[in-house]
């Protein structure tokens, strides 16, 4: 039976790479670009990666499942909230914000759709708990009428990366690195004599890794739970 199964474990692990090697070409592709310009292209490359991704995701799930049917609609609504924060405006802000607010929430229903051998989250999870307390006593003093919806984001935001923990050190990984880059992408919206010539690269990076780690971990995931 081992010897069978080895081979088909195999054929997925290429099956995977190929089927993700688009979304991370173009990431490189977005990342360089934003160093780079022009500005339209920019753009162009950051409302085509969740796609992408999301055909990883297709190509590497058949048949899809309920949970991975929930997975692509987190990376769905990751899409629109790219989509929204590319526009100007503190309107656009707040329907970006909400888009991936419902894409964290997309996430969490996934992680608790799949099976877990432990109750809690790790205690080291806690860590999240303290950013929560960190994000609030930094930025809330200077997010105006948006307190309120900031508030509920981060909060969402630790409650998915606390969540991912229970599936794996990738899908762990993502979770991390999404409160890294929107604890940045933060900083640079709201800190007054914020200044960090690499913000818009450790944002993007650390986001596009972000998505990648969660999608893979979570069909490895549910790959492993087949077998």
């Amino acid at each position: 039976m081992a010897q069978m199964i080895a081979p088909m474990r195999s054929s997925r692990e290429r099956t995977m790479v190929r089927a993700f090697a688009p979304y991370v070409v173009l990431s490189v592709a977005h990342l360089v670009l934003q160093q780079t310009g022009p500005v339209w292209a920019v753009t162009a490359t950051k409302a085509l990666l969740m796609p992408l991704l999301a055909l990883a995701v297709v190509i590497v799930a058949r048949p899809l499942t309920a949970t991975v049917r929930v997975l692509l609609l987190a990376i769905a609504f990751s899409w629109a909230g790219d989509v929204a924060l590319s526009l100007p405006g503190s309107a656009a802000f707040v329907v970006g914000l909400g888009c991936f607010l419902l894409a964290h929430v997309g996430y969490i229903a996934a992680f608790l759709r799949m099976s877990r051998t432990r109750r809690l989250p790790p205690a080291w999870t806690l860590v999240y708990v303290a950013w929560y307390a960190v994000f609030l006593a930094l930025l809330g003093p200077h997010t105006g009428v948006l307190l309120a919806p900031v508030a509920l984001y981060g909060l969402v935001l630790a409650a998915m990366a606390a969540a991912s923990a229970w599936h794996g050190p990738l899908v762990a990984a993502g979770g991390a690195l999404f409160v890294l880059s929107d604890s940045v992408l933060g900083s640079g919206r709201f800190l007054p004599g914020y200044d960090f010539p690499l913000h818009d690269l450790v944002v993007m990076a650390s986001y596009l890794m972000a998505q990648a780690f969660i999608a893979a971990g979570v069909l490895r995931t549910l790959r492993t739970e087949r077998w």
